[in-house]
């Protein structure tokens, strides 16, 4: 296994963030959840509520062990739910992958790190103070700046553009090919593919 594998050998925890209900499911800030959802498709399966507060799937994924999570809490609240669900299937924050939108990337483009800050997103936030370390990793996923003045926190809660639609499934899928590099040949490697897309 190499070091910068997710969960060295142990079963994995992928997080899609996003707030629950279908007002928010198109929004910006869901695409934690859209790619959750796509790589529950590759699964095969559905997701069921869990008793640690987050709707969950067990299965496999790029020959690994993987329980997917999506919280069924607000964006602002994440971290309860990921720390319960993390310490009930025993996995440590270093087995952890959390699918995130991105300001500060360019709509589709896509970053993978280990660590770090949360760079204002509360949802980040909230997990790195609930499981006590910023060491788990990270799918950051570009939603782009919000237009002229506008509120990044509105941005985030609306829809993505007609033109963005059009290419969202293209790169939900993408962001999930990056997932599942990740944790089948470690940080490096997915990097290396995915970064230079």
């Amino acid at each position: 296994m190499t070091a910068d594998l997710p969960g060295a050998g142990e079963q994995v925890l992928l997080v899609g963030l996003g707030n629950p209900g279908p007002r928010y499911a198109g929004n910006r800030h869901n695409v934690g959840f859209m790619v959750l959802d796509e790589l529950a498709a590759r699964v095969g399966g559905k997701f069921k509520a869990h008793k640690g507060g987050a709707e969950v799937l067990e299965g496999r994924l790029a020959d690994r062990r993987v329980v997917l999570a999506k919280p069924r809490s607000f964006m602002n609240l994440s971290g309860g739910p990921v720390s319960a669900t993390a310490k009930f299937y025993k996995i440590e924050p270093s087995g952890i992958v959390v699918v995130h939108d991105e300001l500060d990337l360019p709509f589709g483009s896509l970053k993978l790190k280990l660590g770090g800050g949360d760079n204002g997103h509360n949802g980040l936030r909230s997990i790195t103070k609930s499981l006590g370390t910023k060491d788990y990793f990270r799918a950051r996923f570009g939603i782009g700046r919000p237009p002229g003045r506008m509120d990044p926190a509105d941005f985030v809660l609306k829809d993505f553009s007609s033109v963005e639609r059009k290419e969202l499934p293209f790169e939900v899928d993408r962001c999930a090919d990056a997932v599942e590099a990740l944790i089948g040949k470690g940080l490096t490697a997915a990097q290396n593919t995915f970064h230079a897309a």
